[in-house]
């Protein structure tokens, strides 16, 4: 009976962030009120069926308390907020993630979790993706709603096209880890690189550059900690190659890129997008399943060449950064383009910059604690420079210091924080098991600084899926120096039945 009621807990809480991508993402009342419910009531049923409810390590402990202490200090806030309503949008909202975090934590380390995980989560990805696609590969049938806003940005069901690609990148990485795991089935990843072209797809035609930047930042880090390196960069590229096709292709055909165009013309660029999708995915299929043939025992990634991507990483960013200052200087100049149009990737322009500077501006009137949660909207009223209705300052860190001061950024950090340390605990462990929701969570962190995504339940109950996980398998992992060095037996790759968690481990 217990592990039945277990089962059905990891289950409902690794469909929740799929269900709620079509309640507009769990953004408004009803249904995040809902979702948590069913959070708390799997979180209630963990602590009577689990055998450790709540974590056994220092690192879960923290997360965990980290978590709940700023659902606390958010709610306090209530006492200086300026607009209460906005801060019990933020209060529901909290209390989900912590419910949904405990459940997570309680429940993920079953075998079949662990083995089930990525696959569900990317699958749940690909559902919301190929929803929001199918009006444009068969306008005949499906007509979905577009919000003027949008341009023609693939933003349905999320209604919001920034938080659908990253989504969609979000999938993308989960699915390019498993193409390239060989402890995996050679079905299993062949239908991942298959996913991975749709996945491709979905996040150019949100055309959002935050979204962009953080799939190649998580790439980056999966090829940098991945232990079979050039299986894994040999599967990035399988599934990457025939995905840039299929975005090239939706580019150049109006009615895919930007709904425009009659039913006539609709049609028949909608049906060869369809037909280029099947052939590009079964091509990375097809090539997937060649690859498995061979022998991989050997393929692992060096640690010289791990340090110098992560080398090239941090010159990335740096250079990044430095473009985007430049640009900012002189942002008239590379103002983007509006709506679906391949113009704007070439910009770093955005009203992103006012709202920080705004953001910046509350923190440093109220270091401490902030001017309340939900408050940023009355500093943005009364100092903006352009006419822009936000309600967010556009970075779950900054936004933090605005709203909660240092206090709440502390908590925030010790969350974040708990779950590095136990990623990397795990990763000591077991780096092939590891590899992807680290990969995966640092595309999350990096967009959330950039974006709204703590707003939008849809996508940050994955990252909440994939930090608890980290949590649970590191509390059932003890590292070997072999496991350290990412080595695999004689024998070949171990299956991944046998990772933490499992009855074995």
């Amino acid at each position: 009976m217990r592990s039945t009621l277990s089962a059905a807990g990891a289950a409902l809480l690794l469909a929740g962030p799929t269900a709620l991508a079509f309640f507009s993402g769990g953004f408004f009342d009803r249904p995040r009120l809902i979702a948590g419910l069913v959070a708390w009531a799997v979180a209630l049923t963990a602590a009577l069926a689990a055998p450790r409810p709540l974590p056994a390590s220092g690192p879960g402990r923290v997360a965990l308390a980290g978590l709940a202490a700023l659902f606390a200090w958010t709610a306090l806030s209530l006492l200086w907020a300026p607009v209460a309503g906005a801060a019990v949008d933020d209060i529901q909202r909290l209390l989900l993630y912590v419910g949904y975090a405990t459940g997570a934590v309680a429940l993920f380390g079953q075998p079949w979790v662990v083995r089930g995980l990525e696959p569900a989560l990317a699958a749940g990805a690909l559902l919301v993706i190929g929803y929001g696609l199918s009006e444009r590969l068969l306008p005949d049938l499906i007509d979905l709603h577009a919000s003027v806003t949008a341009g023609g940005r693939l933003e349905q069901p999320l209604t919001y096209w920034n938080a659908t690609g990253v989504l969609a990148a979000l999938g993308l990485v989960l699915c390019v880890r498993m193409a390239g795991d060989p402890r995996r089935q050679p079905g299993l990843r062949a239908a991942a690189a298959a996913a991975a072209v749709p996945l491709v797809t979905g996040v150019y035609l949100s055309f959002s550059r935050g979204a962009l930047a953080a799939l190649a930042l998580a790439l980056v880090v999966l090829l940098a900690l991945a232990p079979a390196g050039r299986t894994q960069a040999r599967a990035l590229a399988t599934a990457l190659l025939p995905g840039a096709a299929a975005a090239l292709l939706a580019g150049a055909l109006p009615a895919v890129r930007a709904l425009e165009g009659d039913l006539g013309s609709r049609r028949v660029q909608g049906l060869a997008m369809l037909l280029a999708l099947v052939v590009l995915a079964g091509l990375a299929a097809l090539l997937t399943m060649r690859a498995t043939r061979g022998n991989e025992r050997d393929a692992r990634l060096p640690l010289a060449r791990r340090t110098a991507v992560l080398a090239v990483l941090g010159v990335v960013l740096l250079g990044g950064a430095l473009v985007a200052a430049a640009f900012e200087a002189q942002p008239e100049s590379r103002s983007p383009a509006f709506g679906a149009s391949a113009t704007r990737l070439g910009s770093v322009d955005s009203n992103r910059y006012g709202y920080w500077s705004v953001a910046l501006g509350t923190f440093a009137d109220h270091p401490v604690q902030g001017i309340g949660s939900g408050g940023f909207v009355v500093d943005w009223l009364q100092e903006r420079d352009v006419l822009d209705p936000t309600r967010e300052p556009h970075s779950l860190y900054l936004g933090t210091l605005a709203e909660l001061g240092l206090v709440g950024l502390a908590t925030l950090l010790a969350f974040l924080g708990g779950v590095a340390v136990a990623a990397r605990r795990l990763w000591r462990a077991d780096p092939g098991l590891a590899a992807g929701p680290i990969a995966a969570l640092a595309g999350w962190a990096v967009h959330a600084g950039l974006d709204w995504d703590w707003e939008m339940p849809a996508v940050t109950l994955v990252a909440l899926a994939l930090a608890g996980a980290l949590v649970a398998w590191s509390e059932r992992s003890a590292p070997t120096p072999e496991k350290r060095e990412g080595s695999t037996p004689a024998a070949g790759p171990r299956p991944l039945a046998s990772a933490p968690g499992s009855t074995g481990a």
